[in-house]
């Protein structure tokens, strides 16, 4: 389910404040493929073990929130930085 574009023109990221985008496919696949390789962390240390359907990004290219059912998880200990998966 693709996340309303009404929310996602509301939606910042709650540490920086930044705007977020979706992930492009491009973004999705490479993440996914950092996540199935066990590489890939929560910002709490937890490992993500779930690849993600669909995913938001900060404006900044830095943090990634997952979204769950069309429902943002937009959570400071719940997000993915980019280069602690080594995508960045």
């Amino acid at each position: 389910m693709a996340i309303d574009r009404k929310l996602l023109d509301i939606l910042c990221c709650p540490v920086t404040k930044q705007s977020v985008r979706i992930l492009t496919r491009g973004e999705l696949r490479a993440l996914n493929d950092r996540i199935t390789e066990g590489a890939v962390s929560y910002q709490d240390d937890t490992p993500v073990e779930t690849p993600l359907e669909e995913g938001l990004i900060t404006q900044n290219e830095e943090r990634v929130y997952r979204v769950d059912d069309g429902i943002p998880v937009m959570l400071e200990e719940r997000a993915i930085t980019l280069r602690s998966a080594g995508l960045k």
